[in-house]
C-alpha cells in the first residue's frame, strides 16, 4: 500500500525526523489557509499523487508550457493561482503513463534554503533477507539514471534485522554522503531514526529524495515516498486508514475487498488461477502462444463460490478482455466450487467473450459436469498447454 507525501512526512515526524512545516489541502481555500499558517515568504505547492516525477510532469488541461506539479510560490496569491491550476486537473509524469492521475490533494509547505541535496532510501533486499539502505550524494535526480550513468556514486549498506541498526551503519551513511562535523552526527542519528520507522511500520520501501542540507546546517526530509507490506497492515490500523482508494485501479480496489490478488495488465486474455506460481506460468504460456495476459489474478487456495464469482466479474469489468482462461489445480480449492462460481458469474454478466477452462484435482469430474450442463459455451482443456492454445485460437476466431 502506498500513501501520499504529506502522510509519510507526518508518520516520520513521529520518530523525531526533521521535515519542513506544511499543510495538506483538498480545496483552494484550504491551500490558502495552510499557506497563511506558514512563515513565508516562499512557499512550495505540491500535487499529491502516487507517482514520482511530479515536478517535471505536465497537466493535460493546461498545455505544454504550464508549470509542473511542484511549484515555488512567492506570495499567497501565487499559492491560490497554483492551487486553482492543479486541483481537479490531470498530471502526467514518467511514472503515471499517458493516462496521468487527477490531482485531488495538495501539500503546501514552507520554502527551504537548500545548500546540498542527497538521496537516501530503504527497502527489503530479498536476495539477502536484509534491509538495504541506499545512499547517494546525487539527490534530486532519478536514482535509476544515477545507477545507470554513475553507479559509483551509490552506496548500499545492508542491515541484518536480527542484529538491528548499529552505530557503524550510521557512520557508513554519513561517510557515503561525505558529511563532516555536526552534519555527520545528524546523518548518523537520522539514519537510525529512519530504520526504526521502517521496521516499526512494516514498510516495504522508504525513499527520501531529496534529503537536503539547509544553509543553516540542518538535514531535512524535503520529499519522501513510503509503501507498506499489505500483509502486515492488520498490525497498523492507523496506517491502513491513510489509504487513498482514488489513487488505485478500481478493479484492484474491488478485488481487495474479497482478498483476491489482482493486478491489471495490458493484454487481452483474462486469467483466473489459484496459486501465484501457477498464475505466473499461465501468463507465460499465454505469451508463448502469441497473446498477452490482461491481468494477474490469484483466487487463493480456499475460495468460496461467491469469491470466484466476484473474481470473474472483476476480470470482465476490463473492456480490453477478449477472452478468459481459467486454470485451476484443485487441492484445498475444489473444482466443483470453481465451476459453480464460473457458471454463476457467466450467467450474471451475460458472458459474451470466449471462455476456456482447465480443471484438475479435487472433485474435477464434478466440476466438469457442472460446466458441461451449464448451457454455456465453455471450452474444456486437458492441460495448460492445450488451454493456452485454445483460448488464443478462440479469441482470434471471435475477432
Amino acid at each position: 500500500m502506498n500513501i501520499h507525501e504529506y502522510q509519510a512526512k507526518e508518520l516520520l515526524s513521529k520518530f523525531g525526523i526533521g521535515i519542513p512545516a506544511g499543510h495538506a489541502a483538498l480545496s483552494v481555500e484550504e491551500a490558502i489557509a495552510g499557506a497563511k499558517k506558514l512563515p513565508g515568504p516562499l512557499y512550495v505547492v505540491k500535487a499529491q499523487i502516487h507517482a514520482g516525477g511530479r515536478g517535471k510532469g505536465k497537466f493535460k488541461e493546461l498545455g505544454p508550457d504550464a508549470k509542473g506539479g511542484v511549484r515555488l510560490a512567492k506570495s499567497i496569491e501565487d499559492v491560490e493561482a497554483d492551487a486553482k491550476d492543479m486541483l481537479g486537473n490531470t498530471l502526467v509524469t514518467v511514472q503515471t503513463g499517458d493516462v496521468g492521475k487527477q490531482v485531488n490533494r495538495l501539500y503546501v509547505t514552507d520554502g527551504v534554503d537548500i545548500a546540498e541535496e542527497y538521496y537516501l532510501s530503504m527497502l527489503v533486499d530479498r536476495a539477502t533477507g536484509r534491509v538495504a539502505m541506499i545512499v547517494s550524494t546525487e539527490g534530486g535526480m532519478d536514482i535509476e539514471a544515477v545507477a545507470e550513468e554513475t553507479p559509483e556514486k551509490i552506496t548500499t549498506i545492508t542491515i541484518d534485522p536480527a542484529q538491528g541498526f548499529m552505530p557503524h551503519h550510521g557512520r557508513a551513511v554519513a561517510f557515503a554522503l561525505k558529511l563532516e562535523g555536526d552534519l555527520n552526527k545528524q546523518a548518523q542519528k537520522l539514519s537510525k531514526q529512519l530504520y526504526e520507522a521502517f521496521m516499526s511500520l512494516d514498510c516495504a520501501m522508504l525513499e527520501i529524495n531529496p534529503l537536503v542540507e539547509t544553509k543553516d546546517g540542518q538535514l531535512l526530509v524535503l520529499d519522501t515516498k513510503m509503501s507498506f507490506d499489505s500483509n502486515a497492515l492488520y498490525r497498523h490500523p492507523d496506517v491502513e486508514a491513510l489509504r487513498d482508494e482514488t489513487e488505485e485501479d478500481p478493479a484492484e480496489v474491488e478485488a481487495s475487498k474479497y482478498d483476491l490478488a489482482y493486478i491489471k495488465l495490458d493484454g487481452n486474455i483474462g486469467c483466473m488461477v489459484n496459486g501465484a506460481g501457477l498464475a505466473m506460468a499461465t501468463m507465460d504460456i499465454i505469451k508463448l502462444n502469441g497473446a498477452f495476459p490482461a491481468n494477474f489474478l490469484d483466487v487463493g487456495g480456499g475460495a468460496t463460490k461467491e469469491k470466484v464469482t466476484s473474481a470473474f466479474k472483476i476480470i470482465l469489468s476490463d473492456p480490453a478482455v477478449e477472452g478468459i482462461l481459467v486454470n485451476i489445480f484443485g487441492g484445498i480449492m475444489k473444482c466443483d466450487i470453481i465451476a459453480d462460481g464460473i457458471v454463476a458469474a457467466a450467467k450474471d454478466v451475460n458472458l459474451s467473450v470466449p471462455l476456456v477452462v482447465r480443471l484438475e484435482g479435487t472433485n474435477v469430474e464434478k466440476g466438469k459436469e457442472i460446466l458441461n450442463n451449464s448451457g454455456l459455451k465453455i471450452v474444456s482443456a486437458d492441460d495448460l498447454g492445450d488451454a493456452a492454445k485454445k483460448i488464443v485460437a478462440e479469441v482470434k476466431e471471435a475477432a
